[in-house]
């Protein structure tokens, strides 16, 4: 499946603010059975540097550095992607629990997809004991791998209530585990810590999901979203495979993956500073369209 996407930013400053650096992670990183080109970003007023490299995890980084005083930014992303390969199933010779963990802590790679980087806490996804104890009957190490990690996001979605606007970028996981609500972000935190705390390597997934419109409606231009799901290493042979615990499945050709961390700080589409103590408002844009689609 091969899609067009689109990502407009526009920030409001209530006051003029100077010295602004940003950092943007919103060019996807290479992945397997993904592939990107034609990616451009626009920013206005322009930078004074922009600066791009890779990140520490499978994810590509762009430091915008801008020196005059500005009131309203605009930053805009645009790419064609495609993505191939068919639905991933459970199989019943798939490793179990016990042995993907074990696989792991044997794992000599340290690449920045190495499954070693995924095993432990991290500031966003603390090994929460309570969080094991709700998951503990998934992620028992005799069950094979890869239904366990199904079981678990279609267990999230049953048991968690989808609903924006409660919670935000920087709500603890333990938080919206104990009021059983929350968006894709915490869901994807939620099983990353379920998941670690069973021996698993486990990884917070940046990116865009294709959405549809309901039967007889058009798709409305602009209204998509950044989404996030979980990678989940499944040992040597298997390797990793995304959950989509918002949806309660395995990611398919509707996912379009763009950076994996260890948890959402490691990939949030954007963060910086600016000297100014002026409030600030965000709106944002995005548009997935199929290639067969007319894309404005």
């Amino acid at each position: 499946m091969i899609y067009h996407v689109r990502h407009r930013t526009i920030i409001h400053y209530a006051a003029p603010v100077r010295l602004a650096r940003f950092n943007l992670r919103l060019k996807p990183a290479p992945w397997p059975g993904q592939w990107t080109s034609d990616y451009a970003l626009e920013v206005d007023p322009a930078p004074t540097m922009v600066e791009s490299r890779p990140g520490g995890w499978p994810v590509h980084v762009a430091r915008l550095v801008i020196e005059s005083p500005i009131r309203q930014l605009a930053i805009e992303s645009r790419f064609r992607a495609g993505v191939q390969g068919g639905a991933i199933e459970p199989q019943a010779d798939d490793p179990t629990i016990g042995a993907v963990a074990q696989a792991a802590l044997a794992d000599r790679d340290m690449g920045p997809a190495a499954p070693a980087h995924y095993l432990y806490a991290s500031a966003r996804t603390p090994l929460l004991a309570q969080v094991g104890a709700w998951s503990g009957a998934e992620l028992a190490p005799d069950r094979p791998v890869i239904a366990a990690g199904l079981d678990l996001a279609r267990r999230i979605r049953a048991e968690f209530a989808y609903q924006p606007g409660v919670t935000d970028a920087g709500t603890p996981v333990a938080d919206a585990f104990a009021a059983r609500h929350g968006v894709c972000q915490d869901f994807a935190h939620m099983m990353v810590v379920a998941l670690r705390l069973a021996g698993l390597p486990a990884a917070y997934v940046s990116g865009y999901l294709r959405t549809l419109p309901p039967p007889g409606m058009p798709r409305l231009v602009g209204a998509d979203a950044m989404h996030a799901w979980v990678m989940l290493w499944c040992g040597p042979t298997r390797g990793w495979i995304g959950f989509d615990p918002t949806n309660g499945c395995i990611t398919g050709d509707g996912h379009l993956f763009v950076a994996m961390g260890r948890d959402y700080a490691d990939v949030a589409p954007m963060d910086g500073l600016f000297v100014g103590g002026a409030g600030q408002s965000l709106s944002v844009m995005v548009d997935v369209a199929p290639e067969e689609e007319n894309v404005a």
